[in-house]
């Protein structure tokens, strides 16, 4: 190859790099003015430690827990909030007039007539993900909040992980112009679950327990443009430890983008979780050894490139997030972006992708309204 040819093909060694300064992007989870809204949280169970945890950093106040077990909602209570009350029926909860906020953490089936009765009783809620499992009985949960005038969003915590609150927020500032395509490539060890009733009984593990994330992370980055259809393969292998395929794929299709995701769940040795995001104007690349391990953003404008150092993880920002934008929300009267409403929208490429799965085609963005858990 001559010099001509590598000069074509932006090859040349002598190629200058021009490293500009790292653009203003607010990615840190917002956290509201005041905590005068006090909290309940319903299901004491596993996932209940990482939002408590992250409540007691942040100063936001857990006045009550319930859960059917009074010993779990005690155990977290003596961990995390010493001075909560505790109730084994959480309609005991709802009944308190000082607590305005609910935080439900069962499972979908058991969560929905929770969520039902907290927005009859005027409280404002963030449900657990998946948030429904029939976009119908979504749809009425988001009328219910509308005609109570309270907020309804939903746990989705990756929007805070930092390097998606980056890509989120530069993509919002118009940074790199429109995006044309998203390309999340991860290769992690799920294997911890083996023997695990609860993760092995699900058959699109990769798909819906994780994916969810990912479906809502893309709705998110894609903004106003609406997919069209998904077309998604599972595969499992003869030396699995578990039992759903642990790798998954998936393509959305916009009128003028593409999503492409790549998971594989069973990697046991090296590790990657990288997303790289393509826009008219620039690019943006994440990459780590995990995704509660992505410490670096890098940029390629037509001015430069630069790095970002990103400080915070997945598994502290993300359940930061969750809430504090849900008590931002309400302190200043507004819609969440985490919306229940903005969710169903994740959901429609979710429920899309396990039936083309299922399928062997592409599925049209939408015309699926349930799921099985």
């Amino acid at each position: 190859m001559n010099k001509q040819d590598e000069d074509e093909y932006g090859l040349s060694p002598t190629k200058q790099v021009n490293v500009i300064p790292a653009p203003e992007v607010a990615y840190q989870p917002p956290k509201p003015e005041s905590n005068e809204h006090a909290i309940g949280l319903i299901g004491a169970g596993g996932i209940s430690e990482f939002h408590l945890r992250s409540y007691r950093k942040c100063g936001f106040p857990v006045k009550a827990i319930a859960s059917r077990s009074m010993a779990d909602a005690q155990k977290r209570r003596d961990e995390f909030f010493p001075d909560a009350d505790v109730y084994d029926d959480y309609r005991a909860l709802l009944e308190r007039q000082d607590i305005t906020v609910i935080d439900a953490t069962p499972h979908p089936a058991d969560r929905l007539p929770i969520i039902r009765d907290a927005i009859a009783a005027g409280k404002h809620v963030l449900s657990q993900k998946p948030f429904v499992l029939d976009l119908a009985e979504g749809k009425q949960l988001v009328e219910l909040a509308k005609k109570q005038d309270v907020c309804l969003a939903v746990n989705q915590n990756g929007r805070w992980a930092p390097h998606f609150s980056y890509f989120r927020n530069a993509i919002d500032a118009g940074l790199i112009g429109d995006v044309t395509t998203i390309d999340f490539s991860l290769q992690w060890d799920q294997t911890w679950i083996a023997g695990t009733p609860a993760f092995e009984n699900i058959h699109h593990l990769i798909l819906f327990d994780f994916g969810i994330h990912w479906f809502d992370i893309a709705n998110c980055m894609m903004g106003n443009q609406r997919a069209e259809s998904v077309f998604a393969e599972t595969r499992r292998f003869d030396r699995q430890v578990f039992q759903p395929p642990a790798i998954a794929s998936a393509i959305i299709r916009y009128p003028q983008a593409q999503i492409r995701m790549s998971f594989h769940g069973h990697t046991q040795l090296g590790e990657e979780d990288v997303t790289t995001v393509v826009g008219t104007e620039g690019t943006l690349r994440s990459r780590g050894p995990g995704l509660n391990d992505q410490s670096e953003m890098q940029i390629f404008l037509k001015a430069g490139q630069c790095s970002v150092p990103l400080t915070g993880c997945w598994f502290e920002s993300g359940f930061d997030g969750a809430m504090g934008e849900l008590l931002c929300a309400i302190e200043e009267k507004r819609e969440p972006s985490h919306s229940a409403a903005n969710n169903l929208q994740s959901l429609e490429l979710c429920f899309a992708a396990i039936q083309s799965a299922d399928t062997g085609q592409p599925v049209e963005v939408g015309t699926v309204q349930t799921v099985s858990h």
